[in-house]
């Protein structure tokens, strides 16, 4: 007879690329049946956006199978995203959120918020359930790259968020007229974000992606004060008057105890659409040159698109309109290492707490 020792010793195989641990020590294998020769059982990950959870399912597959008296395996995949931080003084979890991510930038025009929404629609394209906030109250274009005119209503007791290409949004552009100026000082930012978390009701969230204001302002502040944030993006291009703005933002958030998940660099490269030709307007590798310099991960070169600026205009973000270019490839990829770097920030921290 096939035994479950005989089935979970053989799965201890298979490792998670990210964890470094195989599947069965970090109890990734659930709803283990045998019927005889037939096995079944579930392989439940850290994130649907893994980009290698195929590859584990026929390593799974092989290993089951190539235990003796096994005549047939059927091995089901989904995920259960882990939260990375738990209750803090002064800063209880967002009811319906798991992870607070910012993604912030040490200077405007880099692009922030296009890979902010970007990365939210992606992530939510992998399977993940996500929201954003359009934390940038004195210039909230969130609504535009999206496409959404809309008022903000309530269930009589919490704020709904408006809903568009499977993500769940609140934005202070929704609140006032498009040309309204919001003169604001920190107190009055403070209560905004306060608002945003505790009086929204979102909905069951894997991701609740912060679009941050360029700089290093009273914004961050209030949000290290209010939630428990998973970790912070930083959004760079490669020259080096971004690359040292962008260090003063790591360094901010690392004032603020909110760990770097890694530095995306924006407007990469070009590729010319007639003959090809990579050129460097920006310069080269300086955002992957810094994250090493700050031993933080390097999550990715998004390149200079005309359509990814046509479609923030028009609020058909590329990853609608263009599926399968290559920079929509190059969005997907750094959403998958987001979601693997918070995999990995929740897995240490399981270790610290059973410690």
């Amino acid at each position: 007879m096939v035994s479950e020792n005989a089935i979970l010793e053989a799965l201890k195989v298979v490792k998670d690329p990210d964890l470094h641990q195989d599947i069965v020590t970090l109890g990734f294998v659930k709803n283990l049946r045998i019927d005889g020769g037939k096995v079944a059982f579930t392989i439940e990950l850290t994130t649907p956006a893994c980009p290698v959870k195929d590859q584990m399912r026929d390593q799974a597959l092989a290993a089951a199978r190539a235990v003796g008296g096994v005549e047939a395996v059927d091995v089901s995949m989904t995920a259960s995203v882990r939260a990375v931080a738990g209750p803090e003084a002064g800063r209880a979890p967002v009811e319906g959120v798991k992870n607070v991510v910012a993604v912030g930038a040490g200077k405007g025009g880099v692009g922030k918020t296009t890979v902010a929404v970007n990365l939210a629609i992606a992530l939510a394209q992998c399977g993940s359930r996500v929201g954003i906030i359009d934390g940038d109250i004195y210039g909230p274009n969130v609504p535009m790259m999206l496409g959404l005119k809309t008022q903000l209503t309530t269930d009589g007791k919490k704020i709904l968020p408006a809903e568009k290409y499977g993500i769940q949004v609140v934005s202070m552009g929704f609140m006032t007229s498009d040309d309204a100026p919001v003169i604001w000082r920190g107190p009055m930012l403070h209560g905004a974000i306060q608002q945003f978390f505790r009086e929204v009701r979102w909905d069951d969230l894997d991701y609740l992606i912060v679009d941050m204001p360029p700089g290093t302002g009273d914004v961050a502040l209030s949000l290290s004060q209010t939630v428990p944030v998973a970790g912070s993006i930083v959004v760079t291009t490669p020259q080096q008057v971004s690359l040292a703005d962008s260090r003063r933002a790591v360094r901010m958030y690392q004032k603020l105890n909110i760990s770097t998940l890694g530095i995306i660099e924006n407007m990469s490269h070009f590729v010319c659409p007639s003959c090809h030709h990579e050129s460097d307007i920006f310069g080269t590798g300086g955002g992957q040159r810094m994250a090493e310099e700050l031993d933080i991960p390097f999550l990715g070169r998004i390149p200079i698109y005309q359509p990814i600026r046509e479609g923030s205009d028009s609020g058909v973000p590329l990853l609608m309109s263009e599926p399968n270019s290559p920079a929509v490839k190059a969005f997907m990829a750094a959403a998958e290492r987001v979601a693997a770097e918070i995999s990995i920030a929740s897995y240490k921290q399981q270790i610290v707490v059973g410690r």
